[in-house]
């Protein structure tokens, strides 16, 4: 039986398998062994996998979906992934310069299970070609690493998530690859954060936070509604994730995200299913 050592972490409820890249190589791992360690009955559980491994210019993090399916970015992963690099020692805990597929992120490991990412400028939000359903006010489709629709609807605990993000994250104007649904409804006192909710593609499910929805649902409200930035969200799982940017002719710039980054345990995965002689990152 091959055995691997591997850390447990949230992002504020959307949770990883994490490994040491210097020990688990990206090209070792198939889609069915990222399925099998991400299963909730008989693997670890978690909604993707990460493999974080030095490289020149950084540390290379590599992502997966719980599917098993190749994903450019994810901004929770990111926040754990800069304080697992701090604690590994691939990288300083002030910092850290993460090589995604979507681009470079810069990252910090802060005081207690907080971090906070930089993200590559974006392009705003726009109107998706979307008809709202009962509840909903506005669409927007937006790619913050990945491609988001955001719902502005009512109360987002009214919101069937399982049904209608499904519809939406194949919804022909999220594209071939179809899109993470995001669901966000005002605040229920002023000054208070906005609520979000999201049906993540990958994990075919709703997942308690998603880093790069809020986001792009940050984006949309301070593009179209007038909302100023930085504004913070409550993820469904309940800790809060903030947003701030210098937005400018269509851009975000200076693009921040920060939240939660929290080690949960540390194990050994002896499901087998990866080979122990693949180097590639790909």
């Amino acid at each position: 039986m091959r055995r691997i050592a591997f850390y447990k972490m949230t992002g504020s409820g959307n949770d990883f398998v994490m490994l040491d890249g210097r020990t688990a190589a990206p090209g070792a791992w198939s889609q069915a062994a990222i399925a099998a360690v991400c299963d909730r009955r008989n693997g670890v559980g978690a909604d993707g996998l990460v493999i974080l491994a030095p490289e020149a210019g950084g540390v290379r993090m590599t992502y997966w979906n719980a599917d098993g399916g190749r994903a450019a970015m994810c901004g929770n992963a990111a926040l754990c992934s800069a304080r697992l690099a701090a604690t590994l020692g691939l990288a300083p805990a002030g910092a850290v310069t993460l090589l995604t597929d979507a681009g470079v992120v810069q990252a910090r490991a802060l005081d207690g299970a907080l971090a906070e990412i930089r993200l590559p400028d974006a392009p705003l939000p726009v109107a998706a070609a979307v008809p709202p359903a009962p509840g909903e006010r506005v669409l927007w489709l937006g790619t913050v690493g990945v491609p988001h629709l955001v719902v502005l609807v009512d109360d987002v605990a009214t919101v069937d998530v399982a049904a209608r993000g499904r519809e939406l994250r194949w919804h022909p104007a999220a594209g071939p690859t179809g899109a993470n649904a995001n669901f966000v409804s005002p605040p229920r006192a002023a000054g208070g954060p906005w609520r979000i909710r999201t049906f993540e593609r990958g994990v075919e499910g709703e997942t308690l936070a998603c880093g790069t929805g809020t986001v792009a649902a940050a984006l949309a409200l301070a593009a179209h509604c007038g909302t100023g930035l930085p504004l913070s969200f409550q993820s469904w799982g309940g800790p809060i994730l903030t947003v701030r940017a210098q937005i400018a002719g269509g851009m975000a710039a200076d693009l921040w995200l920060g939240g939660q980054g929290r080690l949960v345990f540390q194990g050994v995965w002896e499901g087998g299913g990866f080979s122990t002689t693949g180097t590639s990152r790909d």
